[in-house]
């Protein structure tokens, strides 16, 4: 479904991506693990062309998207969820749902696509005229993958979805995209520092550090990877 070939990006003089390639295959869980400053915010960035300085080649669903607008990618069904949540704080839960439908070509089916979050997140229908500034960061973080989710996509880019929540909370999180996958066969590219719970998740994992893929290989061989069970699984 995705194919990044020879990836390169750059804040001004500092680069960030080496050259990676990485694929993520149709209806599968795909994570990209590695540590602060390995590069994995910016790939997924790069992905939806939000960064300005980048070369090479992305491919989704057959078609160059590299050089389209951000808008163009998602209409195109990429959905993200950046790191922070990018909650629009002022506005209630239901508007910030609503938001994520801008980029369809059709505003047919929207009420039906939010009862559909709805089930997903219930405790988002309980605060649906609650100012999103107020949800607790677990809420805030179910609202932001709900309002990717209204864009309808076939792929969604999670970036550090377990990042500040508790760990029964994250695990719930994780439960339901685990559903989302399975039951809407939405491809799911996670970027994840928990690599324990991600590997649990996750069908293929790709290792990241300075800018480089240093290693991947299904989730059941990281799991066993020596070096991978040291640095990243406590192990």
């Amino acid at each position: 479904m995705l194919e990044l070939r020879g990836l390169h990006a750059r804040y001004g003089n500092t680069k960030v991506l080496n050259g990676i390639d990485l694929d993520v295959a149709q209806g599968q869980i795909t994570v990209v693990l590695g540590a602060n400053g390995a590069g994995k915010t910016t790939t997924l960035r790069s992905i939806c062309q939000m960064v300005a300085q980048t070369t090479g080649s992305i491919t989704f669903n057959g078609q160059r998207i590299d050089g389209q607008s951000t808008e163009n990618i998602a209409r195109a069904g990429v959905g993200h969820v950046p790191d922070g949540r990018g909650t629009f704080m002022g506005l209630t839960t239901e508007e910030n749902l609503r938001l994520g439908t801008y980029a369809r070509p059709s505003r047919a089916g929207v009420e039906e696509d939010l009862e559909r979050i709805y089930q997903y997140f219930p405790r988002l229908k309980e605060r649906l005229h609650q100012q999103a500034g107020t949800l607790s960061g677990g809420e805030q973080q179910m609202l932001a993958i709900g309002r990717a989710l209204m864009g309808k996509p076939r792929l969604l880019l999670l970036d550090e979805p377990s990042f500040g929540l508790a760990p029964l909370v994250v695990r719930d999180i994780f439960s339901i995209m685990q559903r989302i996958n399975q039951e809407e066969r939405v491809a799911i590219l996670l970027v994840e520092q928990n690599a324990q719970l991600a590997l649990e998740l996750a069908d293929y994992a790709f290792l990241l550090e300075t800018g480089s893929i240093v290693l991947s290989g299904t989730a059941a061989e990281m799991r066993s990877n020596d070096a991978v069970r040291r640095a990243y699984l406590g192990d």
